[in-house]
């Protein structure tokens, strides 16, 4: 009896918060690889909030998810065939798999890790995209120096969380901000920030005038709205601000809120810059083996929500994101490691 793999794909756009309807779940055999190709078990998906804004149809610096696709999504699996000259049966990699449970490649984009040197679920984060979005951001975009005050949004989240630790790692005065009491003593407890702000029961513009009195040199948003208005209104001259995400915009239904103090841009003769992962693709061996040297010192702490459940409750494990359920990098574990 052939093995068949259960996949989900888009089967609408979806308007707000994706709903189960959004989804169509699908099965058919399991291919067999073709000349140049490899077959992938696909053990663990990564759930990232740029997963929402893929589902919108219009330009963006990727194209959409076309109706009917397997959801893109990132994963790590093993291979178990394989007529591919880079990869052998047996190795583990780490690639945009999709939402399945098995994976014909050609090899584009994929990548052989050593679950020896870190658990699966680290390479999909700070070993990871997330882990990349972090470095590059924070380093090249927000070049962040010795003394100076970092704010990171979304900060108990998986890129968040690795920003406030490399900006600490670099001299910097880092405060971050996330909704609710243990998300905040995680960030000081767990990773080392110097204060943190919870938007939830805080006053974040008093809080940020209280914490910072010399203004805010680098804010990393991963947000967006109102906590992006609050951080301008408290900026240093020169202040560099990287715009990574707005979480808190991608499932409304009513056009995007931008910025209303952004003249705070002129009269602090500071930047805006939005910032892509994928234009680092080249550099991305140079960020990984600082970030593994950083974990392997202990001067990096790494956390993985890893959710159990399968293919069939991707949807409700996806929500988690946009309720702020997750404590760090949102994992799906697909299949177990042994079972591949």
């Amino acid at each position: 009896m052939s093995r068949m793999n259960h996949q989900v794909r888009l089967a609408a756009r979806p308007v707000g918060l994706p709903r189960p309807t959004d989804w169509e779940r699908t099965e058919e055999p399991v291919g067999e690889p073709g000349e140049g190709e490899l077959l992938v078990r696909v053990l663990q998906l990564s759930l990232d909030p740029a997963m929402r804004g893929w589902m919108n149809e219009g330009k963006s610096y990727i194209p959409p998810v076309k109706l009917g696709e397997v959801m893109r999504a990132g994963a790590v699996g093993r291979v178990i065939a394989s007529r591919h000259p880079g990869f052998a049966e047996g190795d583990y990699v780490s690639g945009g798999f999709g939402v399945q449970e098995y994976c014909v490649s050609d090899g584009r984009g994929v990548i052989r890790i050593d679950p020896k040197l870190a658990p699966l679920p680290v390479y999909l984060g700070t070993l990871g995209m997330t882990g990349m979005t972090a470095y590059f951001g924070l380093l090249d975009i927000g070049r962040p120096e010795t003394g100076q005050t970092v704010v990171v949004s979304g900060a108990a989240g998986a890129v968040g969380s690795v920003v406030g630790q490399i900006a600490k790692i670099k001299g910097c005065r880092v405060i971050g901000i996330a909704g609710g009491e243990r998300k905040c003593r995680m960030l000081v407890e767990e990773f080392g920030f110097d204060a943190a702000i919870d938007y939830q029961a805080d006053d974040v513009k008093k809080s940020l005038r209280e914490l910072a009195p010399d203004g805010v040199d680098v804010y990393f948003d991963n947000v967006g709205g109102d906590i992006l208005d609050a951080v301008l209104t408290r900026l240093a001259r020169g202040a560099r601000i990287v715009i990574c995400g707005a979480i808190s915009q991608y499932n409304s239904v009513v056009p995007v809120k931008g910025p209303a103090n952004y003249l705070s841009l002129l009269v602090n003769r500071a930047t805006m810059t939005g910032m892509v992962v994928f234009d680092y693709a080249d550099r991305y061996a140079e960020a990984a083996a600082e970030l593994a040297g950083w974990l392997a010192e202990g001067k990096l702490q790494t956390r993985e929500d890893v959710v159990q459940g399968g293919i069939e409750t991707f949807h409700d494990t996806l929500l988690r994101l946009f309720r702020g359920e997750n404590h760090g990098k949102l994992v799906l574990e697909v299949a177990d490691q042994q079972d591949a």
